[in-house]
């Protein structure tokens, strides 16, 4: 098992580029299911949950050329159906939340597949509802056996539907929108989710063959087609990571500028770090964040303390919030952090206390912030990485932190953040992986 040990305090400096989306990673990679042909995919991010599902469609027989550094060809020409069902199958895809998106393809191409119990973070429930019941909408029937393990999904008569989902759920959407792809008829997704990422996937597909219209809104219409065909595709840079950059160079006071960023996707993110008082010059599609001294949370027009929640796009990412939460610990006022979308992911505040933060987890969806404006440093303690995204709000608060740091359970770090270590070295962070 690796950790991280990192001596904190340091400013940093230079310039560093986002790593290709992961979640829209996983969503394309899963999407070359649907065709025979070839499908090329570039800014591919080199981390451990799309290596895994890079590797999972390799022993499914899909032909798999690595190009170049972020580039693969993927060919499923010759798929190995039996492999879905397999034990083997069952204990690599079950450690993977993104592995749930192969049954839309399946689904769509050879009219069945099989859904092991997901895995991925371990941040609350997450579950398949969405999933199943907008496939049995298109014609799907599906059982759970509870001897394997699988949820066995089949449909002998694939057909449009008119949906309406009970929540905006990403993987949800992309899975019924590449089902729906090549059913017959017409299939209308309300209430679908709408992020960047969905619009990419829904963009590859249509450059595949797929006639989806609504792309970018909450309303989807798709008109099956028989086949779809190889294209080209190129990732977004992680929306995810470049806020992470940017609570990185305000907690450690550093001039960092972040490059190709693709400002017209990332929606509201940096509107809510001007909210924490966080300066940002965005030139072309590349933002700068100078040195700052102390940054002043603003309050709501009527004086009362801010309040930054997670919502479907295009409101606020959830996967931001523990960055948020880490942040506001060394500005100047109060910030109420309230999760809403996932009962467990505050639950590492209590790290943060330990390095001296002011928080109070009041349940667990909220937590009040009483910033301690650079008067108080963090310091440095030993801790675990419970989930990709608070395992790095963590890092952010090592790298301020005074003395010494371990961050233990890196491998959830890695899962979503490419040779993060790498990188922060050459901004000048004090960062080594170590050996336990």
């Amino acid at each position: 098992m690796n950790a991280f040990e990192v001596i904190g305090g340091k400013k940093l400096r230079g310039e560093i580029i986002p790593q290709g989306a992961k979640n829209e990673a996983l969503q394309i990679i899963s999407a070359v299911l649907l065709t025979p042909e070839k499908v090329t995919v570039s800014n591919i991010p080199d981390i451990l949950d799309v290596n895994l599902l890079i590797d999972l469609l390799g022993e499914m027989n899909v032909k798999v050329e690595r190009i170049e550094k972020g580039v693969c060809s993927f060919q499923a020409d010759d798929l190995d159906i039996d492999y879905l069902h397999s034990e083997t199958y069952r204990q690599k895809s079950g450690r993977l939340r993104g592995s749930v998106m192969v049954a839309g393809p399946m689904i769509a191409r050879f009219r069945k597949a099989f859904i092991p119990r997901p895995g991925g973070d371990k941040i609350g429930r997450r579950r398949l509802d969405t999933h199943i019941t907008g496939f049995e909408s298109l014609g799907v029937t599906f059982d759970y056996n509870d001897h394997d393990s699988f949820f066995h999904l089949e449909a002998p008569k694939l057909h449009g539907a008119d949906l309406l989902l009970d929540e905006p759920s990403v993987t949800g959407t992309a899975n019924i929108l590449m089902a729906a792809s090549m059913a017959k008829g017409k299939t209308t997704i309300y209430n679908a989710a709408c992020e960047p990422y969905i619009q990419q996937l829904c963009r590859m597909l249509n450059a595949m063959g797929a006639r989806i219209s609504g792309i970018g809104s909450n309303l989807l219409e798709i008109e099956g087609v028989t086949y779809l065909g190889g294209a080209s595709h190129r990732m977004l840079p992680d929306m995810i990571e470049v806020g992470s950059f940017i609570g990185l160079a305000a907690m450690t006071q550093s001039d960092i500028t972040i490059k190709n960023v693709s400002i017209e996707n990332l929606g509201i993110i940096p509107k809510k770090f001007r909210q924490l008082g966080i300066q940002m010059e965005i030139t072309g599609d590349d933002i700068h964040i100078p040195e700052q001294g102390v940054y002043e949370i603003q309050n709501f027009l009527d004086g009362s303390v801010l309040t930054i929640y997670d919502h479907p796009w295009p409101g606020f990412t959830p996967d931001l919030l523990s960055i948020v939460l880490v942040i506001a610990t060394q500005a100047r006022g109060s910030l109420l952090v309230h999760q809403k979308m996932f009962e467990s992911r505050l639950f590492f505040v209590d790290k943060l206390i330990d390095m001296g933060a002011q928080i109070i987890l009041c349940d667990p969806h909220r937590a009040a912030v009483i910033g301690l404006a650079r008067e108080q440093k963090l310091r440095g303690i030993t801790m675990s990485s419970p989930d990709i995204r608070a395992g790095v709000a963590l890092l952010i608060a090592a790298l301020s932190a005074e003395g010494k740091s371990k961050i233990q359970n890196i491998d959830q770090i890695d899962r979503g953040y490419q040779q993060i270590d790498e990188r922060l070295r050459r901004l000048g962070a004090d960062i080594r992986r170590i050996g336990e």
